[in-house]
């Protein structure tokens, strides 16, 4: 039997000739109090509430007691009255396929790009544990990027753990778009959580296009749905991810942000009875972060690497707010995008100062990273010294290294917006052009 025949036999044996049946008798807050549903309902089933008169309510199953079902509504329950029924619709196994590259999907594994999609052969489970820390292998070899300053003052390498910490409105979406298209991998695995509706089509159609979707499988929540659906979104293309890795391959897993997923889950946690703790976050929300986190990574002897980049909205520019500091204790690196430097026109506006690569220095050779080191300095030296430079303050041959730095500034500012296809030797040499230049003296520099 061919695989697209278990398939479909699947499919047919899944299949629900009739279904589970219960009552609203209770509506707090914003849950739906079912009863009849306790003996079948599982936590994550959905629901359908026929309201009468009205449309049918959606909804999914939040918390079971012993006679009743907490449902939470994809929208307000108004119109709900006691005694309307409630029809139960058990959630299919998710179970991700070879035939998923080039395909959009939501968190439940249905097709979103208007074409039928069918299931793979095997079921996961969604919440599943990271492979044993002890039997994991360790990072693997440092990937091209097709960016000039990822290639070399920032490196990635195969299973690493990278933030993304960024304000809105700061190329976020774009730096996201450019790795997805150009960054060294088998597969690309890409979770569009909480994004609004018109985002999604650009983003598939206009930003990745038919090339990157070649390579591609995206996951996608927008904003309208349920926060139970939102907070599915993360842990569904995670376990797509897993799926790829599993079989060897090499996987860049995008997460459009964390900072929504964790959003998602502070709605459930308030329905659910949590209080909050962290700046309006519920304690839970940690484990619930880390947790995904250490999803990513190194596989096990004979796996492949899952290497992510998770977004982070950060307001304002704060990097100590809940959801920035879990992430940075978690991740193998950091990249800080500065809306200072996008407004001056600077794309990506990577604050290089401000971001780390913890890869380093084992992902770069010893030339390499004395490169790095030189670089960090003259960053450093500029930085520190800005607003004097700024204010016309500054007086050449105070001081030898900051001297060097002026001289290296609009080179080395333009070398870390340049794409660079032609891979991390040749960025490292025109990094390295560029400090000799400033080394060099003047006469020689004018030639």
């Amino acid at each position: 039997m061919t695989a697209d025949f278990r398939t479909l036999a699947q499919e047919i044996a899944t299949a629900r000739l009739a279904r589970p049946m219960g009552r609203v008798v209770g509506i707090q807050g914003g849950a739906v109090q079912i009863s009849g549903l306790a003996d079948s309902a599982h936590i994550g089933d959905h629901l359908i509430l026929k309201r009468d008169p009205g449309t049918p309510l959606k909804g999914e199953v939040l918390q079971i007691e012993r006679d009743i079902v907490h449902m939470l509504p994809d929208s307000a329950p108004d119109g709900v009255a006691i005694g309307d029924r409630a029809v139960l619709l058990e959630i299919e196994g998710f179970a991700a396929g070879d035939h998923w590259i080039g395909r959009v999907i939501d968190p439940y594994g249905r097709p979103l790009d208007g074409q039928p999609l069918m299931r793979g052969g095997v079921s996961r489970d969604l919440m599943s544990a990271p492979p044993p820390a002890v039997a994991r292998r360790p990072l693997g070899t440092r990937v091209e990027t097709g960016l000039s300053v990822l290639n070399t003052v920032l490196p990635i390498v195969e299973g690493q753990r990278v933030g993304l910490f960024a304000g809105s409105g700061v190329g976020k979406s774009r730096l996201l778009a450019d790795l997805a298209r150009n960054m060294q991998a088998d597969v690309v695995v890409i979770a569009l959580i909480g994004e609004r509706g018109r985002e999604v089509n650009d983003f598939v159609d206009r930003v990745l296009g038919p090339e990157g979707m070649k390579r591609a499988v995206v996951v996608a929540a927008t904003s309208d749905q349920s926060a139970l659906t939102r907070r599915r979104c993360a842990w569904a293309a995670m376990t797509v991810a897993e799926h790829f890795r599993d079989q060897g391959r090499n996987v860049l897993f995008l997460a459009d942000s964390v900072t929504r997923f964790a959003e998602a889950h502070r709605e459930i946690a308030v329905s659910s009875g949590e209080a909050p703790a962290l700046r309006g976050f519920p304690p839970s929300v940690t484990p619930l972060i880390t947790a995904l986190c250490e999803r990513a990574g190194p596989g096990t002897a004979g796996q492949g690497f899952i290497t992510a980049v998770f977004s982070v909205l950060v307001a304002g520019s704060d990097m100590d707010e809940p959801i920035a500091d879990i992430l940075r204790g978690v991740l193998d690196g950091h990249i800080v995008l500065d809306r200072s430097i996008a407004e001056r026109g600077r794309f990506p506006a990577i604050d290089v100062g401000r971001s780390v690569s913890r890869s380093l220095p084992d992902a770069a050779s010893d030339a390499e990273n004395e490169l790095i080191l030189s670089v960090r300095k003259m960053l450093g030296a500029y930085e520190q010294s800005a607003v004097m430079i700024t204010a016309g303050l500054y007086a050449e041959g105070a001081d030898p290294v900051l001297d060097q730095a002026v001289k290296l500034w609009p080179e080395l500012d333009a070398f870390f917006a340049k794409p660079d296809p032609s891979g991390i030797r040749n960025s490292f040499d025109r990094l390295g052009l560029i400090l000799r230049r400033a080394q060099a003296p003047a006469s020689l520099r004018a030639r």
